[in-house]
């Protein structure tokens, strides 16, 4: 894929053969960014997992202590006392079977989808829409719960949402490039914490392979695992 000049020139500030220490690769991620824009702040990690086996699946979810920096749209799929709790809660969209067609038509103007445990009769069915895009509600991230108020204030609050591709590399939002490093470490500590506890227990070996930061429009800044030595043991 061809770069740009400018890409270009971005990349020849960072050496992915000399990690930085965690303050540092934020700090270098932030001055890079010269989109002209608030570019999002990414993490990328490498795990020694084996995605193939059911017993190295690594998915979750966590509350960003900093938020995300970006405004979420909220849909619930509640009815009764649920359904008054959600829109309580500031929920977007509330609804049942009508919300349900409306996605079926095509509609997914929304960033969060969250259902009480009565309604995944309704929801199951949109799976082969909802779940490519990464918007299927899941009990293992929250989004299916009797607790409707909590997951959409965990939504507003700045909650993400994690799970391991095919090649065992986990990627996460962490902020913005305005919050600065200090903000942007407070998340990205909290993201990696989070991993180090969804450790499955049949991964053998060293569990963190590799970590980066970039921005939207930045090469990645490789992250000296000795700096991280306190989250993975």
């Amino acid at each position: 894929m061809k770069r740009s000049r400018r890409f270009g020139e971005l990349t020849s500030k960072v050496d992915p053969e000399q990690p930085l220490p965690l303050d540092e690769a934020l700090k270098k991620t932030c001055d890079l960014a010269n989109a002209g824009f608030d570019e999002t702040v990414e993490a990328a990690v490498r795990l020694g997992v084996d995605p193939r086996h059911a017993d190295q699946q690594v998915r979750g979810s966590v509350v960003l202590p900093r938020g995300t920096g970006r405004a979420v749209t909220i849909v619930v799929f509640a009815q009764g006392e649920a359904a008054v709790q959600a829109e309580e809660a500031g929920a977007d969209f509330v609804g049942g079977k009508e919300l349900a067609d409306k996605i079926k038509e095509g509609w997914l103007q929304f960033d969060t989808a969250i259902a009480a445990p009565d309604m995944m009769k309704i929801v199951g069915p949109l799976g082969r829409i909802l779940g490519p895009r990464g918007l299927m509600p899941n009990p293992k991230t929250g989004t299916v719960t009797m607790d409707v108020t909590k997951a959409v204030n965990d939504a507003r609050a700045g909650k993400i949402d994690y799970r391991v591709d095919r090649g065992g590399n986990v990627h996460a939002s962490i902020g913005k490039v305005s919050f600065g490093p200090e903000k942007l470490k407070e998340n990205i500590m909290a993201f990696l914490e989070a991993l180090a506890r969804a450790r499955p227990s049949a991964v053998k070996g060293r569990y963190v392979r590799h970590v980066a930061v970039c921005s939207t429009m930045g090469p990645g800044v490789p992250v000296d695992l000795q700096s991280l030595s306190e989250v993975f043991h």
